[in-house]
């Protein structure tokens, strides 16, 4: 295993884990305070990356600000979704559910009139069984918890895609960096509305906060980034598609969570239904790429 794999998988589990410092947080913090002040963390610990990785296009500041807006505002969104289910469901639950965006994706994708391979689809349902298996009681009732963190993850989706269509005219750290910005400003918005954010808050989730706001932002940024280079796009999908099981390892170790039978069998399938609907596209699309003259 070279060391561009191991920065992918540190940054796997810097994302995966950071659902438990989410959930520690909200002992002393309101969802809405966590998040400004992650957020706030994540733009100040993005900023010295500009020195380090600067940006090689030149940027349409149209697109970066409106585009920034646009994408700060999903993030916001899914977060708020994410932090808010958090109250209400495991960490576990959480990630894997997060991580259903990996095969949301190419559904929302046919309505913008992308193409989707035959093998996507297969994916995609397999992921759909696992999260009926994950979220759906036996009485075809749905956790609270769950139904939110399911909400969030067609904020992340819409995020996703997104990003991908700004990636073109703008690079990703400026763009990363106005996105946080903005969603600072409206978790910051929604604190003081809707909470009552103290300083002895503050301090006593100090350290989930720098985990989530500095570790898996500005450190687990720069690890992807240095670990993209050197691995081929089909395994770094394959890697960083495991924060949801880093998420229910955490959950495990550090807060005893337990998942039930029938959970660890829906995990399973939204396991398999990313890696089959990432790896094989990625695949094909890296060997398209070598043929090329």
């Amino acid at each position: 295993m070279s060391i561009a794999h191991i920065f992918l998988w540190a940054t796997a589990a810097i994302w995966g884990f950071a659902f438990v410092a989410q959930s520690v947080g909200m002992e002393s913090l309101g969802p809405h305070s966590f998040n400004a002040m992650r957020f706030l963390l994540a733009t100040l610990s993005l900023l010295p990356l500009l020195f380090i990785f600067k940006p090689k296009q030149s940027q349409n500041n149209r697109k970066l600000w409106l585009g920034g807006l646009a994408a700060g505002s999903c993030l916001f969104l899914g977060f708020t979704c994410q932090q808010i289910g958090l109250q209400y469901t495991t960490a576990g639950n959480a990630g894997f559910i997060t991580s259903m965006y990996i095969v949301f994706v190419p559904i929302l994708g046919l309505l913008l009139g992308h193409k989707t391979e035959r093998h996507t689809w297969i994916g995609v349902g397999l992921a759909l069984v696992g999260l009926y298996s994950l979220t759906v009681g036996p009485n075809l009732s749905i956790n609270k918890g769950d139904a939110i963190e399911l909400l969030g993850t067609l904020f992340w989706t819409g995020h996703v895609l997104l990003i991908g269509y700004l990636s073109r005219y703008v690079s990703a750290l400026p763009l990363s960096i106005v996105q946080f910005f903005v969603a600072t400003i409206l978790a910051s918005i929604s604190a003081f509305i809707l909470e009552t954010p103290t300083l002895e808050g503050i301090r006593m989730a100090w350290w989930p906060l720098v985990y989530a706001g500095v570790a898996s932002s500005g450190i687990a940024f720069t690890l992807q980034t240095l670990g993209q280079k050197n691995v081929s796009p089909s395994v770094s999908a394959l890697i960083l598609s495991s924060e949801a099981v880093f998420a229910a390892l955490g959950g495990w170790i550090f807060m005893e969570e337990i998942l039930s039978t029938r959970a660890l069998v829906g995990c399973g399938f939204i396991m398999t239904g990313m890696i089959i609907s990432q790896w094989l596209r990625q695949a094909k699309t890296a060997i398209k790429l070598a043929q090329q003259p």
